[in-house]
This record gives C-alpha cells, structure tokens and sequence, in this order.
C-alpha cells in the first residue's frame, strides 16, 4: 500500500496540469469584451476602474468554475500535484497585479492600469503554465508583449488594449485549448 501511496504521490507531483478550461477562458474573453465596451463609455476614472474590477470579479468566478468542472470530468485532483502547483505559481503575479493597481491608481496613473494588467496577467500565466500543457505559456508570453506595446503606445485606448488582450487573446487561445485539450 505504501508503494502505491508512493507511485501516485511521484505521478501527481510529475504530471501536467491540464484542468486549464478553454470553454471558460472563451466565456472570460467575452465577458472581457463587454466589459471593454462598457468601460469606454464611463465618464470618470473611478466608473471604468469599477467596470473592470467587477470584470475581474467576474472572470476569476467563470474560470474557477469551468476548472472545477474540467478537472472533475477528468478525475483531476485541483489542489493538489501539478494543480496545486499551478495554482501557487499564479497567485504572486496575480497579486502584484492587484498591488500595483493601487499604487497607480493612487499616483493617477489610470492610463498605465491596462499596460500592467496585461503584464501581470500574462507573468502569471506563464509562471503557472510551466506545470500545465505548452499553449498556456505560450498565451502568457502573447499577452505581456501586448502588455508590452501598450506601455510603448500609451496614446491608444486603454479599452482597447484591454478588449485585444483580455478579450481576443483570451477567445483565440480559449478555442484552441478547447479544440485540443478537451474542452
């Protein structure tokens, strides 16, 4: 019993994680896409920063629940092994996104939110994707280096630096990551 305990502990700290939810992350780029729309009409900084908080609310619950339900269809434990590990690696890129919100939004730098969101947003999925399947990584990269022109175009909507990332890149990848790792 030991030796299986042992095999199974050694094949979850090896494996990928591959609950990452294409259907979720189609469903968050759209939801990113309205929200883009939205935003642009707000009149004040405060009303399109609530817009994209409650957007950020709002994907972090559909992605949450399409990885419960991809990782259950699969038998895939979500805390544990390489979901654990997934999950830890996200979270400090994640949170040093929420922290600089702060701080910029603090200084009245509004214009530089989308540029560090996307950043921040693509270090954690690249973090988290080294325990996941290739295209996770890859996404992360895509969206820092649209993170990256934003910071070099800043004279563009911040709204749209926000629909391409948050909701193209998330719909592209979404359908290929469903196409090809089930859903």
């Amino acid at each position: 019993m030991d030796d299986l305990r042992f095999i199974r502990r050694t094949m979850e700290h090896g494996a990928s994680f591959t609950a990452v939810p294409g259907w979720g992350g189609l469903a968050m780029g759209v939801s990113a896409l309205a929200a883009a729309g939205f935003a642009s009409t707000r009149a004040t900084p405060d009303g399109w920063l609530l817009v994209w908080v409650v957007e950020a609310a709002v994907a972090v619950v559909i992605g949450a629940v399409a990885i419960h339900r991809k990782a259950r269809r699969a038998d895939l434990p979500v805390f544990s092994g390489a979901g654990r590990k997934f999950v830890l690696s996200f979270l400090p890129p994640a949170l040093v996104g929420v922290a600089l919100t702060g701080a910029l939004w603090r200084e009245g730098a509004v214009q530089l939110l989308p540029a560090a969101w996307l950043l921040t947003y693509g270090a954690a999925v690249v973090t988290a994707g080294t325990f996941s399947v290739r295209i996770i990584p890859v996404m992360g990269i895509c969206f820092m280096a649209l993170g990256g022109l934003a910071l070099l175009l800043p004279s563009l909507p911040g709204d749209l630096w926000m629909a391409l990332g948050f909701g193209g890149l998330q719909i592209g990848f979404g359908a290929v990551i469903a196409r090809r790792h089930g859903g």
